[in-house]
């Protein structure tokens, strides 16, 4: 099953002309997939595109769920004065946008979500005090409180000394496992994309240069 379809996409910004052209690939339930390329080869500007922040497009998107999204780092106010508990509650929002109280069933299942990721045990600590990689899994907490269905990353380890980058790629993958959650990732590290994604769209000066599976991937380079 495809939780999102994307069809001959093609995007531009004001001032640049075919960010994106003739975009065209599927995202499956269950599955790791991994946007690659170089800087500028409109990745971030594809994902804003499939989460809808981008509109201006041709082309269709299908959406078959509800997205959970983490941003880029630099998006991201990294001193937010707010504990870990604050900002994992927010992930739930959107679920229960005609009250300013949370459910008892959002708070429930937003505690049971930093268990999982063991941050439970530290929530009434402040997000600005936490180190770079504790705060990307709280940002994962929160992204997982807004669905269960397909959570969406925009270089999560970006920044990050990478045994704790190999750390948030393990938390993806047993997530992916247990929970039966679909990922799709923008990520700069090809290595541990070919690690852990299950597939791989590789685009370059905004078109499609590679579309499928890590192993088809490893094979052609």
């Amino acid at each position: 099953m495809n939780l999102v379809e994307i069809k001959n996409l093609n995007f531009s910004y004001p001032t640049k002309a075919n960010t994106l052209k003739n975009i065209s690939f599927n995202v499956k339930k269950g599955k790791f997939t991994c946007i690659v390329g170089e800087n500028g080869s409109g990745k971030s500007t594809l994902i804003k595109c499939i989460l809808g922040l981008n509109k201006d497009y041709t082309g269709e998107i299908i959406r078959q769920c509800k997205m959970g999204y983490l941003p880029q780092k630099s998006e991201i106010q990294a001193h937010f004065p707010a504990t870990i508990e604050e900002v994992v509650f927010s992930g739930t929002i959107a679920n229960n946008l005609k009250s300013i109280f949370y459910r008892k069933e959002d708070k429930e299942n937003a505690n049971e979500v930093m268990k999982k990721l063991g941050i439970y045990d530290i929530r009434k600590k402040s997000f600005a005090d936490l180190s770079g990689g504790q705060q990307q899994r709280v940002l994962i907490a929160r992204s997982l409180c807004t669905t269960k269905d397909l959570i969406v990353l925009d270089e999560p380890t970006n920044g990050l000394d990478p045994s704790i980058a190999n750390q948030i790629y393990m938390l993806l993958d047993s997530l992916k496992k247990s929970e039966e959650l679909t990922i799709l990732m923008v990520s700069h590290d090809i290595e541990r994309a070919l690690k852990y994604a299950d597939n791989v769209v590789e685009l370059s000066n905004g078109e499609i240069t590679f579309n499928g599976t890590t192993q088809e991937y490893e094979l052609k380079n």
